[in-house]
């Protein structure tokens, strides 16, 4: 359940997530070894591109970041609230390869559902992400219908609703036509400058340039280059 609402219909205030430090960090998937030992740091009002070869590990590396999974060995302490998944999990907007909305509601029905489990106003909350991902035409829609961007900029919405410290992306521009990417675009660098931590596992080439984010590259499960 999320946090009681302020008056003003958003969360009520709690310890921010300044820094996310994961320290040799490994994960087994039976006797395979998805990450080997990786260290690495994320800073709020940043913004992190994860590249590298596919099976390099970048998504088990945001997956364990998000604490979506464990790590085997290693450890991952989010400042100022230290090992505590369930206060970090609070703070995290995410958004996968797959939507994961439910098909069968409206887009608006989805990002307001999120909204009432994250303790903000419903209605306030929808017209606040749908202004910012521009899902005005297509929100009352059954998500079943929808074309891949669009499903994508409502799940884009549902993460954005309690105002996220740390927004955690996979693939987010995997199939998007260049409305909805130049949309992301702009979204991810307004989350940065709010001061957010943003980490996205990116294949699109030249991207990270193009937004000035700082790019994290991993191959066979080991960082090599940060």
């Amino acid at each position: 359940m999320g946090h009681p609402c302020g008056i003003d219909g958003h969360p009520r205030e709690m310890a921010r997530i300044e820094r996310i430090e994961v320290r040799s960090v490994s994960r087994l998937f039976g006797a395979t070894l998805a990450l080997r030992g990786v260290s690495a740091d994320f800073a709020r009002g940043e913004l992190v591109f994860l590249e590298g070869p596919n099976g390099a590990g970048k998504s088990t590396l945001l997956a364990v970041v998000g604490t979506v999974l464990t790590p085997s060995s290693g450890t991952v302490s989010y400042a100022p609230v230290g090992d505590d998944r369930l206060a970090a999990r609070e703070q995290i907007g995410w958004v996968a390869h797959d939507s994961h909305c439910y098909r069968e509601l409206t887009g608006r029905q989805n990002v307001e559902l999120a909204a009432r489990l994250r303790g903000v106003e419903p209605k306030a909350a929808w017209e606040r992400a749908c202004e910012r991902v521009g899902a005005a035409s297509f929100g009352d829609r059954r998500v079943a219908t929808l074309s891949r961007g669009q499903r994508q900029r409502i799940a884009l919405a549902r993460a954005l609703v309690h105002r996220p410290a740390i927004l955690l992306l996979d693939e987010p521009f995997s199939g998007l036509d260049p409305a909805s990417s130049e949309r992301l675009e702009q979204v991810l660098s307004e989350e940065r400058d709010r001061g957010a931590i943003v980490v996205v596992v990116n294949h699109a080439p030249g991207l990270a340039a193009k937004l000035s984010a700082r790019t994290v590259r991993i191959e066979g499960g080991r960082v090599v280059k940060s």
